[in-house]
This record gives C-alpha cells, sequence and structure tokens, in this order.
C-alpha cells in the first residue's frame, strides 16, 4: 500500500512547499504538485497524472479537500470514485473524511454528505434566482460581466479544437480557467441549438 499525497496552489506566485512538507510528513512518499490551478477542473496535469498514479488499497492524503474539489459535488463525486478504485482519501484538516466507503457505515456518511451537498446547490440556485427576479422587477440586471469576450471566446474553441486543455486556454487568454470553461460550454450549447433549430426547419 502506497501513501500518495497531492498539494496545490491558486496561483503561480504561491509556493506549495508547506503543503508538500505536511504530506510528506504524513507518509507519502510521492506528491504531485499542480500551480496555478483552480480547484473547479478537473483536468489539472498532476491531478490526472496522480489519478493515474494511483493503485488498488494505496492512500491519497491532501492537507484539506478543497486542494481537490472545488465544490461539494465534486467533492462527493471523487469520495466514491476513489472508493470504485478501493482507494482510501485522507485529508489532514478534516479527519472526518478518513472513512471506509466499502462498509455500510462510510457509504452512509457518504451518502449524507451527498445530500447535504445537493441541498447546499439548491438553496444557493433557490437564492439566486429569487435576487435576478428582484432586481429584474427594480430594473437592474444581475451578474459581472464576463472576462470572456468574445474574441476569447473564439480563441478557446479554436485552441480546444487543437486539444488543448482549459488550463492551458485560461493561462494563454489570461483567464482563469473556470471563465474558460463556462464560455466554452456556453458556445457549444448554443451551437447545438442552433443545429437543432436548423435541422427542424429543413425537416418541415
Amino acid at each position: 500500500m502506497n501513501i500518495v499525497g497531492y498539494a496545490r496552489v491558486s496561483t503561480r506566485d504561491q509556493n506549495p512547499a508547506a503543503q508538500e512538507a505536511e504530506l510528506r510528513a504524513a507518509g507519502a512518499g510521492r506528491v504531485f504538485v499542480d500551480h496555478g490551478e483552480s480547484s473547479r477542473v478537473s483536468d489539472r496535469p498532476q491531478w490526472i497524472a496522480c489519478l493515474d498514479y494511483l493503485r488498488p488499497g494505496d492512500t491519497l492524503v491532501v492537507r484539506a479537500l478543497d486542494r481537490v474539489a472545488g465544490s461539494e459535488v465534486m467533492a462527493i463525486e471523487l469520495i466514491r470514485d476513489l472508493a470504485r478504485r478501493g482507494i482510501r482519501l485522507r485529508s489532514l484538516t478534516e479527519p472526518f473524511l478518513d472513512v471506509d466507503t466499502s462498509t455500510p457505515m462510510g457509504e452512509a456518511i457518504v451518502g449524507i454528505m451527498a445530500v447535504l451537498a445537493q441541498l447546499r446547490v439548491s438553496t444557493i440556485r433557490d437564492n439566486t434566482r429569487r435576487g435576478l427576479e428582484h432586481a429584474r422587477t427594480q430594473g437592474r440586471v444581475g451578474g459581472r460581466p464576463s472576462v470572456m469576450t468574445d474574441e476569447r471566446t473564439a480563441a478557446a474553441v479554436q485552441m480546444r479544437g487543437n486539444g488543448d486543455s482549459v488550463a492551458k486556454i485560461g493561462r494563454t487568454l489570461g483567464v482563469g480557467a473556470s471563465s474558460v470553461a463556462r464560455a466554452l460550454d456556453r458556445y457549444y450549447r448554443e451551437q447545438l441549438q442552433q443545429t437543432t433549430t436548423n435541422e427542424s426547419e429543413t425537416t418541415r
């Protein structure tokens, strides 16, 4: 059984040395480190390498869950995916996460976490919707202007088509990877909707 560590810092200016030291002190023989990557993006280079390196029976140790998952939903999916692969997750600052998900009690704990996570997401979504509706009644439109201009979105689409990762696109364009991901998702949905509309008109 191997203990494998994963560390992440949000910007390239941050030093992950403290995280690495804590993980090695916890027994990690190999530590993967991502620099300047968002936890809401799943295709982080070293995170992908870490997942590929892990084997059944290994333990993945992190300083905190937010190093690997940027939302509760992502965290639940990660815990369950690791459990399916026979990999245990341990957080140095969140001992409640160190549960054996192969047991009924462990799976029940993860299930409770999933319900609470979904409840929080639903509550935030509902509060946001109510806030936007109120803003519209006052003649205001909520939300911040997107940093992804039409030019940046076009460049992102082209780079994605060439096989570049979302993280690399963000670094190239000087924006956050999450902004790139949202812009690409919006672009592809609009393209799909347009294609569906055209096909519908053609069959009339």
